[in-house]
């Protein structure tokens, strides 16, 4: 079974899947820092929480929209890089 978890910089719009973490590791853009990794989780990018990619801005994928809940956000690459999410489809 190939790896399905995926940062959220990595998936397509229309992918989907369940948030696993959200942190600083050594795949995350650190100009994020705690303080933004602290506002994604008050935001509720919460691990368990379902999250779907729903755009990506052209030409450069930035922002990102994404929803997760009831509740649609923008996300720059450097938020989104902190997220890691289990794909449902993969």
């Amino acid at each position: 079974m190939k790896n399905r978890i995926f940062r959220v910089t990595h998936m397509a719009p229309g992918e989907s899947g369940t948030i696993t973490q959200v942190d600083l590791d050594e795949g995350a853009d650190v100009r994020l820092g705690e303080d933004g990794v602290r506002r994604l989780v008050e935001l509720g990018f919460i691990p368990g929480e379902h999250l779907r990619v729903i755009r990506r801005g052209f030409p450069s994928g930035d922002p990102i929209a994404v929803r997760v809940g009831n509740s649609t956000f923008a996300l720059r690459r450097t938020e989104a890089s902190a997220i890691k999410v289990i794909r449902d489809d993969a």
